[in-house]
């Protein structure tokens, strides 16, 4: 019988590092893959006051009518992110609505104009989120869906979650 080896116990410094570490979601833009198909995805950095980083670790934002745009400087921009002012600040807060720079790599940026350029694509954020104390942002390169798409999306939804119960209750009846 071979011996089974203990997970060695952390330490409260890497405890502290293994929990930064993670990814805590702040926000997410459910309806953007409702609404598109995702092609492609991209982690970017966000350029941020300090007052929105405070804002988005109180868990406060919203990608709801966010969009990304790639200006003739080969910069991306998100507009639409709303962050809430944060009550703390005081006459350093920052405004809610307001166009941000987005940090991505040369390439990465020029694929993205000329995807964007191509008839039908457009770039959506899906998440903010933290990182080992950095703020991203994921966004896609997607393609806009037609009614009667996100209607089949939606009867494909519901056929597979059929099948699956009807394969768990199969498998409840064998064992039984």
């Amino acid at each position: 019988m071979a011996k089974k080896w203990k997970e060695p116990k952390l330490t409260a410094a890497q405890k502290v590092k293994q929990a930064s570490d993670e990814k805590k979601i702040v926000a997410r833009n459910k309806k953007a893959r409702h609404d598109y198909f995702i092609e492609d995805t991209y982690e970017a950095g966000l350029s941020l006051a300090g007052s929105e980083v405070k804002a988005l670790r109180a868990g406060r934002a919203s990608l709801v009518d966010a969009w990304v745009e790639v200006d003739r400087y080969n910069q991306a921009w998100v507009h639409g992110v709303n962050i809430p002012v944060y009550a703390v600040a005081s006459w350093t807060n920052h405004a809610p609505v307001r166009k941000r720079r987005l940090l991505l790599h040369k390439a990465e940026i020029t694929k993205l104009a000329r995807a964007v350029d191509s008839k039908g694509y457009t770039i959506v954020p899906l998440e903010l989120y933290f990182v080992r104390g950095y703020a991203k942002l994921q966004i896609a390169l997607a393609r806009g869906k037609q009614e009667w798409d996100k209607r089949e999306t939606l009867r494909r939804r519901e056929a597979d979650r059929e099948a699956e119960r009807a394969m768990s209750a199969a498998h409840r009846r064998a064992r039984g």
